[in-house]
């Protein structure tokens, strides 16, 4: 299939200018994608974005990542109530190279092949733009009627809102479509990608290369993505759901997905994995055969937590879920890093003791109902010993008088409590 007709069938095709994919076959061809440098990390609202353009390069075509280091000081009026903080030059260019290499894990950069992606910052060729000589040299192309009859501009200016639209933001469809015109005079860049809140930007610089007398060039969107109960995709209670690592752990990345209901999954499987139409019906019609056993949904979390993070992060995501949810063991529960035994136990009662307190050996009972409040008593304690409900790091205590010493440390610091099958405690040795 050709890349239009790909992401029509993965469901990530909105708006397509005609042409498009007749350009496409006639040559290789430069596509970009805007992509906010708010943050020094993606999250997956940019997902959608980004898999366009893995899409993109596996078609042979050339990707061109574009972050909005300009257009981040100004401000998109798109999908916006008001305006945002503008961002400072180290600022933005700490989460270029942060952003860069995220995508590296999509997006090929560093071979030789004539489409290799390349990644730009529009500040570099705006920030030595004069104000005179953009209303000179831009400004003319487009009218004030034009500018003023996209309906980012229209909404924000419209009775429903209170705060209107600031110069700066009115400028912003200007200075994106002045994007295009200069990728496509210095990189031959004949489409951009975006989603479909973005059309009225992209048409706009469509329309300049046009009056610049640059030819043609063309537009494509994405739909923006919503869950099937029509909330927004990738916010959770918690914010966003971060590629970083240290932002959103791989643990919890992994439940997000793990955790999508059967239509979403459905829907999912085809926007965010690189899994072939025949692979993705099979697992369909596997899933429709059999719910309870959520097949789209492990296929789903493991396909997007391998490409985004490692193989090995995957893994680690899967043991801690089984440790959290009653099959793990010990030794899977001793594997886990840190970052992940904190993530797996997160919301769990926590108590903190003094690492000399253990260093030579301490009870049991005067661990978890004196030094902490694990239990309330000893008593409770020690009916549960007897009743095979009490395990230290998944391993069950047999023995009331059992002593607990460093060696049961997990990551040096950390040991878990477990009273029953799912009462868990995290004792903090510091």
């Amino acid at each position: 299939m050709n890349f239009v007709d790909v992401l029509k069938w993965r469901g990530m095709l909105h708006d397509v200018m005609p042409g498009t994919q007749e350009q496409l076959d006639k040559e290789l061809t430069a596509a970009y994608l805007g992509i906010d440098p708010t943050a020094d990390s993606l999250h997956i609202g940019h997902l959608v974005g980004v898999m366009m353009l893995k899409h993109f390069q596996i078609a042979g075509h050339k990707p061109i990542a574009l972050v909005g280091g300009a257009t981040g000081m100004i401000g998109d009026p798109s999908g916006k109530s008001q305006e945002r903080n503008l961002l400072d030059e180290p600022t933005l260019r700490h989460n270029q190279e942060c952003i860069k290499k995220q995508l590296a894990r999509f997006l090929d950069f560093e071979s030789d092949a004539p489409n290799a992606a390349i990644l730009v910052n529009n500040y570099d060729w705006m920030k030595s733009f004069s104000f005179l000589d953009f209303i000179r040299d831009i400004g003319k192309h487009i009218t004030v009627n034009y500018m003023m009859s996209k309906d980012s501009v229209k909404k924000r200016l419209g009775e429903e809102s209170k705060t209107g639209m600031s110069f700066t933001e009115f400028t912003y469809q200007l200075v994106q479509g002045y994007d295009f015109l200069y990728l496509n005079e210095n990189h031959n860049c004949k489409l951009q990608l975006g989603g479909s809140d973005q059309w009225g930007n992209i048409t706009t610089g469509t329309e300049l290369i046009r009056r610049k007398g640059r030819g043609e060039a063309f537009a494509l969107t994405c739909p923006l993505i919503t869950k099937a109960d029509g909330t927004k995709f990738g916010k959770t209670e918690s914010g966003n759901v971060w590629l970083d690592a240290e932002r959103t752990s791989p643990y919890k990345f992994y439940q997000f997905w793990l955790n999508t209901s059967d239509d979403d999954a459905e829907r999912y499987i085809k926007i965010f994995t690189l899994l072939s139409k025949e692979e993705i019906e099979t697992l369909v019609l596997q899933h429709k055969e059999a719910p309870h056993l959520r097949v789209l949904q492990k296929k789903l979390a493991e396909e997007i937590t391998v490409m985004v993070h490692t193989r090995d992060d995957y893994e680690m995501a899967v043991e801690a879920a089984q440790i959290l949810f009653g099959s793990g063991t010990a030794e899977q529960l001793r594997k886990l890093n840190e970052s992940t035994f904190l993530s797996v136990f997160e919301g769990v009662p926590k108590f903190t003791i003094a690492r000399e307190a253990i260093e030579n050996g301490i009870g049991v009972v005067e661990l978890l109902a004196e030094k902490t409040r694990v239990f309330e008593s000893k008593s409770e304690l020690r009916r549960t010993v007897q009743a095979n409900g009490l395990s230290i790091n998944k391993e069950k205590v047999a023995d009331g008088e059992m002593r607990i010493d460093s060696s049961f440390l997990i990551n040096g610091k950390y040991m878990l409590a477990q009273k029953g099958k799912k009462n868990y405690s995290v004792i903090i040795v510091e």
